[in-house]
Formats: structure tokens, C-alpha cells, sequence
């Protein structure tokens, strides 16, 4: 595997809490793109219906807009892990916060017995787009959100509805802004 040229997976997650053991992924949104040339490769954009919803946190549920009546037609996790795995074949996985949206998709593969492609011996190197916001300057903010970065890099903020691909297209247009 080629790192200098390996797609990029920008992933997004919305969940019903912050404990990858407890909570569960609501919504994946994925933005692969070419590292070289930034070209949108492919996106992605799932909502999973949730098997533990008593364990949600009630102000994640507001934040992520989560309501019964709109995930009639989410996915199984099996089947949301079969289509994210497929599309992030050989690429390398990035979000805007590394650490929580590694946390749940690694779980999910783990709970679904499906190969992760993005950690293998090959491949087991993450990007973080925070901690490369936070070494051009975001160190300095009151925030560490995304919204702050974008601020601070002059990128447009997420677009409402706040939805997981958004999340995805955001870091991605703020992983452009700090990469280079």
C-alpha cells in the first residue's frame, strides 16, 4: 500500500452517546477523496437504526436530530459495516476528532465480525484533522470544536441539518485548509 497515494476516508459519525462500549452510531458519513489531488472519490451517507436506544444520552438524541419516525429505513450495523467497509478499501482512515469516531467504527467492525480494511498490518495509520488544526493555531482557541476550526481556517460551517455526511464534508473542506 502506497500511503502517499492512498485514498483518504473522511469519516463522521452521529451516535447516541460518547462511550463506544455503551452507545451506539446512528448515522455514518464518509467522504473518501484523493490525498494529491483533494478529488471527492466517493461519499457515503447511512443512518443505522439503534438496537440499545435506552442507553442514549437524551442531548445526543437533540443534537443528532434522532426521532423514531425518521430511521424507519436506517440499516442494520451489519449491513451500514458491510457498505462502509467496502467503500474504504485501502484507504486511510481521518475524521475531525480521531479518537471518538475510531473508537465507535473499530467497535462496530469488532460487534459485526467484519474486516476492518483500515486496520491491518499494512494499514493501521490514522489521521487526526484536529491535532492538525490544533498545530496551526486552533491551540490557541477557547474551542476545540469544529465549528471553532472552521472559524479560525476561514471554512463555511456544516450545513443544517446537521447530518453525519455534512460532519464528513466539513472536516474534509477543513482538512484541505490545514494539510497544505
Amino acid at each position: 500500500m502506497n500511503f502517499k497515494t492512498a485514498p483518504i476516508a473522511m469519516t463522521d459519525l452521529e451516535t447516541t452517546g460518547d462511550i463506544f462500549s455503551v452507545h451506539e452510531i446512528l448515522e455514518i458519513g464518509l467522504v473518501v477523496f484523493d490525498p494529491q489531488s483533494f478529488e471527492i472519490l466517493d461519499t457515503l451517507n447511512i443512518q443505522v437504526k439503534p438496537v440499545r436506544i435506552e442507553n442514549a444520552v437524551p442531548a445526543a438524541l437533540e443534537y443528532n436530530g434522532y426521532k423514531p419516525e425518521n430511521w424507519h429505513s436506517a440499516l442494520s450495523l451489519q449491513d451500514a459495516m458491510i457498505q462502509y467497509a467496502a467503500k474504504t478499501q485501502k484507504c486511510i482512515f481521518c475524521s475531525y476528532s480521531v479518537s471518538f469516531d475510531w473508537g465507535f467504527i473499530n467497535e462496530a467492525f469488532h460487534t459485526t465480525g467484519i474486516l476492518n480494511p483500515m486496520s491491518t498490518r499494512e494499514n493501521h495509520d490514522r489521521l487526526d484533522v484536529l491535532s492538525l488544526a490544533w498545530a496551526k493555531g486552533l491551540k490557541n482557541s477557547p474551542s476545540f470544536s469544529l465549528k471553532s476550526a472552521c472559524e479560525m481556517f476561514g471554512v463555511p460551517p456544516e450545513p443544517e441539518p446537521h447530518s453525519a455526511l455534512n460532519g464528513a464534508l466539513t472536516a474534509y473542506e477543513l482538512f484541505k485548509k490545514v494539510s497544505i
